[in-house]
């Protein structure tokens, strides 16, 4: 397990560099963005792990899973359309009402 954990965390430095561009070893915010990015790869390997055999093991099935995935993405667009305000999720891409989300990205620093 810890070899193909370690070989997919390698992964990290190539989505650190997409992300930034090139950066040093010793640059913070590209060791901010690798780190994250290796726990991101690792939580959603264990997660998928778990979820297959709980789906192996009839805890319940696929079509349950798909269908609290969805409740789940729900509530959470929800929540973040709470969080910032005048700006919401569309299949299309993010819907975003000027008049709001103005004073909702006044405090974002760059």
């Amino acid at each position: 397990m810890t070899d193909w954990m370690n070989r997919l965390a390698k992964w990290r430095s190539v989505f650190a560099g997409w992300q930034l561009g090139t950066r040093t070893d010793t640059d913070s915010e590209c060791q901010a963005v690798r780190d994250h990015r290796e726990v991101t790869m690792i939580l959603r390997a264990e997660v998928n792990a778990l979820v297959v055999l709980l789906i192996q093991k009839g805890v319940f099935t696929e079509a349950e899973y798909r269908g609290q995935i969805q409740e789940e993405a729900r509530y959470l667009c929800e929540a973040y359309e709470k969080r910032f305000p005048g700006f919401k999720a569309a299949d299309v891409g993010m819907n975003i009402d000027p008049q709001i989300a103005v004073n909702t990205t006044r405090t974002w620093k760059p």
